[in-house]
């Protein structure tokens, strides 16, 4: 039984050895497996184009833009300050002291001339009020003195020296009758008010754009800041410093783009208005002033804004980020668009570059579509799959 058992373990461990070298065998020496065709390359180049396959990954780190035409700079973008117009602009003082009652405007409305913009206790409007009063009644009490006399001198009653006395007095009650009526049409007190409350208006139309007050706080005829600035929104001013080398590149009703922040891209127009009369001895600058038409109520005062001094409005250039030039020695590149996939390595030549854009004079037409973000890649790898090429 043993002896059964050994040979059938033998013949089991042959069996297996046969199977394992016939397996080798197999791999070994089976035909190969065809190899598999070389990928069609995602990227071909030729001395100023390159051409990518429309899943190549290179073309998720590439941003294109349509180019856009901006009117021609004379200089480089200067610093502006937008401001409010002064000519349709009044910053609101109470000519009295005394205690807020009541505030029936807030900022961002508009109102209307005359309007109420605050109610004030104040004891020295009553004061002005009983002058009125007190004026009033004397001079008609000297009036009615001035024409007895007169009737008295007429009839032999009274001496003429005392008629002359009578006109003097109701003279002086005139004056002073005009100044009592002068002080209240200067505090805008002609409706009439509860005693001692003087009311404080709006010397102009616009829309409030600050208030410095509350009910209840005590004010003074001497503050320093206004208590209310009313302006009209629609006009306003940009202020900008202009260096003394750039005097001779701007003048009296050039035209002027502004650009701010809060809206990248979009250019507001205005016109030049003053130029400083001296310069400023530590910073070398002349201040000039532009009118600016805010027909959106986009800007606001005291915003930063870029000002760029355009030759007229009709001279205009195609405008792109600084990041699509690509420079080489001394001349300047840009990659256009020509279909998709497709972009073409063209020489331009500029008319100026600023901080942030370049104005193109010739090379590039405005709607052409140009790689502003990217340029120095493609202009690698234009270089090195060319080489690759002659090689």
């Amino acid at each position: 039984m043993i002896k059964l058992n050994k040979k059938f373990l033998l013949f089991l461990f042959v069996i297996t050895l046969v199977i394992v070298a016939s397996y080798w065998g197999w791999n070994k020496f089976r035909a190969p497996s065809a190899v598999p065709s070389p990928e069609k390359p995602s990227i071909q180049a030729t001395s100023d184009q390159l051409r990518f396959a429309a899943n190549a990954p290179q073309l998720s780190f590439l941003k294109i833009k349509t180019v856009e035409a901006f009117p021609e700079p004379l200089v480089e973008p200067l610093n502006g300050r937008i401001v409010y117009n002064d000519n349709h602009t009044a910053r609101v003082f109470s000519p009295l002291v005394g205690r807020v009652v009541k505030i029936p405007v807030e900022v961002g409305m508009q109102i209307k001339k005359g309007d109420q913009l605050l109610v004030l206790d104040s004891p020295d409007f009553a004061m002005a009020i009983a002058d009125n009063t007190k004026a009033n009644a004397d001079l008609l009490r000297k009036q009615e003195i001035y024409e007895r006399t007169k009737q008295l001198y007429q009839v032999k009653g009274i001496a003429r020296k005392e008629v002359e006395a009578a006109a003097a007095d109701w003279q002086q009650a005139q004056a002073e009758s005009r100044r009592a009526k002068a002080r209240m049409k200067n505090l805008n007190a002609d409706v009439p008010t509860l005693a001692g409350q003087f009311i404080l208006r709006a010397p102009i139309d616009g829309t409030i754009s600050e208030r410095q007050v509350n009910a209840g706080s005590e004010v003074r005829s001497d503050a320093v800041n206004p208590l209310f600035v009313i302006t009209d929104p629609l006009h306003l001013w940009v202020q900008i410093d202009l260096p003394e080398r750039q005097l001779d590149k701007v003048n009296l009703g050039d035209l002027v783009s502004v650009e701010v922040d809060a809206y990248p891209g979009e250019i507001f127009q205005g016109q030049v208005t003053v130029i400083g009369g001296a310069l400023d001895p530590l910073t070398r600058r002349i201040q000039v002033r532009c009118e600016l038409d805010n027909p959106h109520l986009k800007l606001k005062p005291e915003m930063f804004a870029r000002v760029t001094p355009v030759a007229n409005g009709k001279s205009k250039l195609p405008r792109v980020p600084n990041a699509s030039i690509v420079t080489q020695g001394l001349f300047s590149y840009i990659f256009v668009e020509q279909s998709p996939g497709v972009l073409q390595r063209r020489r331009v030549t500029l008319s100026l570059q600023g901080s942030e854009y370049a104005y193109i004079k010739e090379g590039l037409q405005a709607g052409e579509r140009v790689v502003t973000s990217g340029a120095l890649l493609l202009n690698s790898e234009l270089g090195t799959t060319s080489d690759a090429a002659h090689n």
